[in-house]
């Protein structure tokens, strides 16, 4: 089933008019998050015209041949919902749109493969019936990395077989960065107030940077992962993208919670409600350590960088510059995590779904093995299944056990931890990533991997929060925010004082190819020469 298929009961062609209206809803969207605040202050909110709102944005932009294709289907009876919840919960009706790794019970979750098309499982992840709970109305499902980028080391970001290739809203020839593609291109285009994505490692935090949005990934264990189709329950997580820090400390707030059948929720310590104290919190006398050698190798990055680390001294932080360099070992030990679990893991969520109408019902890391090869065509043209193949061989659970320990052991106790404690810091910053690549089906993703430190927080299982820094050439770049495990209230409230205190002005989706901005040449900018020299 194709993209356009699945799509084919919400689709409309993109009109005749889009190109003059690209501007309007750009401006639009700049200030949208910042009057919803406004107007649920004021008790004005009507969720149920956001969502109208929201939907003939995704009609008019999100299909079509130059279309975001971030959202792979949307409700049709949002706005009632909303209507009917305006008084329920801490969301009132705010809708969520979710990435298609996380079951709910009106559509399938094919986690982007063919193989789960028809994964009809009527079920709704316990994060989802939580947001329902608290008044949030479940907007529709959106693309991601197939499998969430763990089926081959060639593979372009943004791109499924359900679903295509997700554009970045900033420039549509850009990547959208994975594997939450689809969830951070639709809260930067404005599909929905929030969305959730999932991160193993860089999930949340790399489509959020490059697309523009806050991303948070949680402390392992603030939300369930029950029902979501899973890499590694060491890394796994789901967490809130969305406009501001404020909304993504919300809908954490309406995500988290305990969950029996996921027993590390059991364990988490210092839930609360998230986005209580952000407005008040002071960045006077916090001590920050700035990690210097994860600036990375370009000076454009550098620049937008140093003029948010003046925007925190500024506000009254203390920054501590730490130099230091990552042990290498961690990414061997937390590869080899990632691949012993994928095929426990996957074959244990597999055997829970109900048997699959119209084709074999994969049960296995085997069984999807085998459905890419016979489905090479649709599945395997623009990359392999390579990661699949060698989780399908790694079955030692005594390297295994001793590979998870020192990864942990690396990551937390002698990265994270220690550079807190060693430096007196109270949090860590860097950037999140370089600017978003130009998407590239047949070569493939183009990383710039100096660029941040978001591995240790990933295979640790610590808190980790990217909020717009400003630009490169109209590109979106995040900055990226450190704390000790369960310190998720505190790292946001760093983020909510940031936000007050940034002073780089944010780029707005142009739903456009990327074009350089005009300068002035040179031969301008050079005096006249004078036939007398």
């Amino acid at each position: 089933m194709s993209a356009v298929l699945l799509r084919a009961s919400h689709k409309t062609a993109i009109n005749a008019s889009m190109k003059s209206t690209l501007a309007t809803i750009a401006a639009l969207l700049a200030s949208t998050s910042a009057l919803a605040q406004d107007q649920t202050a004021k008790g004005d909110y009507d969720a149920a015209q956001a969502i109208a709102e929201q939907v003939e944005r995704i009609e008019t932009l999100d299909y079509g041949e130059n279309g975001i294709q971030a959202v792979l289907v949307h409700s049709l009876t949002a706005g009632f919902k909303a209507r009917a919840a305006q008084e329920t919960g801490i969301l009132k009706g705010r809708s969520v749109l979710v990435k298609d790794n996380i079951e709910t019970e009106e559509w399938a979750t094919t986690a982007g493969s063919l193989a789960l098309r028809y994964n009809f499982t009527k079920r709704d992840a316990p994060l989802i019936a939580n947001i329902r709970r608290s008044g949030g109305v479940i907007l529709g499902k959106t693309n991601l990395s197939e499998w969430a980028n763990i089926r081959s080391n060639d593979s372009t970001s943004g791109w499924s077989a359900v679903g295509g290739l997700t554009r970045n809203p900033h420039a549509i020839d850009r990547n959208s960065c994975g594997s939450s593609s689809g969830s951070g291109a639709a809260v930067a285009a404005g599909f929905a107030w929030g969305a959730i994505g999932t991160e193993t490692n860089g999930s949340i935090t790399c489509p959020a940077s490059v697309n523009g949005v806050v991303g948070f990934k949680p402390s392992v264990g603030v939300v369930s992962r029950t029902h979501i189709v899973p890499i590694s329950s060491t890394q796994d997580t789901a967490g809130p993208m969305t406009q501001t820090v404020h909304d993504a400390a919300l809908l954490l707030t309406a995500m988290a919670g305990e969950d029996p059948s996921d027993s590390v929720t059991l364990t988490a310590q210092n839930r609360t409600n998230y986005a209580e104290g952000l407005r008040d919190y002071s960045l006077q006398g916090v001590r920050i350590g700035v990690m210097r050698n994860q600036i990375g190798n370009r000076d454009d990055v550098r620049a937008v960088f140093e003029q948010s680390l003046t925007d925190l001294e500024r506000a009254g932080a203390v920054l501590v510059d730490i130099e230091f360099d990552l042990n290498t070992q961690v990414f061997e030990d937390s590869f080899t995590v990632l691949l012993f679990e994928l095929r426990e893991e996957m074959g244990e969520y597999l055997s829970s779904i109900p048997e699959i109408q119209g084709q074999a019902t994969p049960r296995s890391l085997a069984d999807l093995i085998a459905f890419n090869e016979a489905n090479a065509d649709a599945e395997m043209r623009w990359f392999d299944q390579g990661i699949f193949e060698v989780a399908e061989r790694t079955t030692d659970r005594e390297a295994y056990e001793k590979a998870r320990e020192s990864a942990v052991r690396i990551a937390g106790e002698e990265t994270l931890d220690a550079l807190l404690a060693d430096n007196q810091v109270e949090f860590l910053v860097a950037p999140t990533r370089g600017p978003a690549w130009v998407s590239d089906l047949v070569i493939g993703d183009n990383f710039n991997g100096s660029i941040g430190f978001g591995s240790p927080a990933a295979i640790a299982g610590y808190p980790h929060l990217t909020v717009p820094m400003g630009a490169i050439e109209g590109l979106p770049v995040g900055i990226s925010f450190f704390g000790a495990k369960w310190d998720d209230h505190k790292v946001l409230k760093l983020g909510a004082a940031y936000e007050k205190a940034r002073t780089a002005k944010l780029p707005v989706p142009s739903f456009k190819r990327w074009e350089p901005a005009q300068r002035p040449s040179a031969l301008t900018l050079r005096e006249p020469v004078s036939e007398n020299r």
